[in-house]
């Protein structure tokens, strides 16, 4: 089973290390339009795998589509990653440009690829793909929930002064600082409320601590993180590869469920063989269905950016 990984930067080359490193595809193609630069990751990845104990193989090339042929999955990293002060949405005018050519390239060789999108921003960019391309729905995913949601699980451990373990949570909505919705309500410390361990004010911070996740981090690195964005790709990939049957929060094009039409947006949804084999509607508390109009608005509101 091949994926392929198109940008060879931090996050495209976190995302072929974690998935070589669970050791359940057979190829992870990286591709860069840098001469030798994907080259140069992959084999930096492959001589690693003697120590971490994995059996898959990375190939790299510059910007030659025919190595992508046939892949199961595909997942976009490319376009210009955040910097200090910069919003996801600024990114649109440049990102917008590579990630269409790079989704015709992608199919033109894997007619039957699910795609993963990261590039920034994410819901837009995820729009993007679904009007230029005409691939089903529920073969077009994009990452930016299940990432949202590790973010907020991290917080959440740290005020509760918990194991990472024994916490879960979700983050919908989209992919922004200001559009983020997570659902504190929901959230739980195995099985029992959150709201049973902290109070109030102190939840709200880990709310707000957050939405500014990404922000926070390109602060301090200078630029977009790459751990984390990769690792939940390699979350969705497997579940997609494994059929795992899964629910992550991801950006999904939506027809009516949450209320909203033909935008995507992140919502739980059900990964399988299949990319999204479900979308899961949940019952949101009013103050919720409102911040998830908002941010909706703000999704339609980039969207419009766009020159399709």
């Amino acid at each position: 089973m091949k994926v392929t990984v198109v940008g060879a930067g931090a996050v495209g080359a976190s995302c072929a290390e974690y998935i070589a490193i669970k050791n359940f595809a057979s190829e992870v193609v990286l591709l860069d339009i840098k001469e030798g630069y994907a080259e140069g990751k992959a084999m930096d990845l492959m001589q690693t795998a003697s120590l971490n104990g994995f059996d898959t193989t990375i190939t790299g090339s510059t910007n030659d589509y025919s190595k992508t042929a046939n892949s199961t999955i595909c997942v976009i990293t490319s376009g210009i990653p955040r910097k200090p002060g910069m919003t996801r949405e600024e990114l649109i005018g440049i990102n917008a440009g590579i990630v269409k050519s790079v989704s015709a390239s992608l199919i033109a060789h894997s007619p039957n690829a699910i795609i993963i999108v990261v590039s920034n921003p994410m819901d837009t960019m995820t729009y993007l793909v679904h009007k230029t391309t005409g691939l089903p729905k529920n073969r077009i995913i994009g990452m930016g929930g299940a990432l949202d949601s590790a973010r907020f699980k991290y917080r959440l451990a740290e005020a509760l002064g918990a194991p990472i373990s024994d916490v879960d949570g979700m983050v919908i909505g989209g992919h922004s600082d200001k559009g983020m919705v997570p659902l504190t309500r929901l959230a739980t410390r195995n099985s029992v409320p959150v709201s049973e361990f902290i109070s109030e004010e102190r939840l709200d911070q880990v709310k707000e601590d957050t939405k500014v996740g990404g922000a926070t981090l390109t602060k301090l690195l200078g630029t977009s993180a790459w751990y984390a964005p990769g690792a939940a790709v390699s979350g969705l990939v497997q579940a997609i590869a494994c059929d795992q049957k899964k629910i992550f929060p991801c950006s999904a094009l939506l027809d009516g469920a949450y209320g909203l039409t033909d935008l995507c947006i992140g919502v739980p949804v059900v990964l399988g063989k299949e990319g999204i084999e479900k979308i899961v509607e949940i019952d949101l508390s009013d103050a919720e269905k409102e911040h998830m109009k908002v941010s909706a608005a703000g999704v339609s509101k980039t969207n419009g950016l766009l020159e399709l």
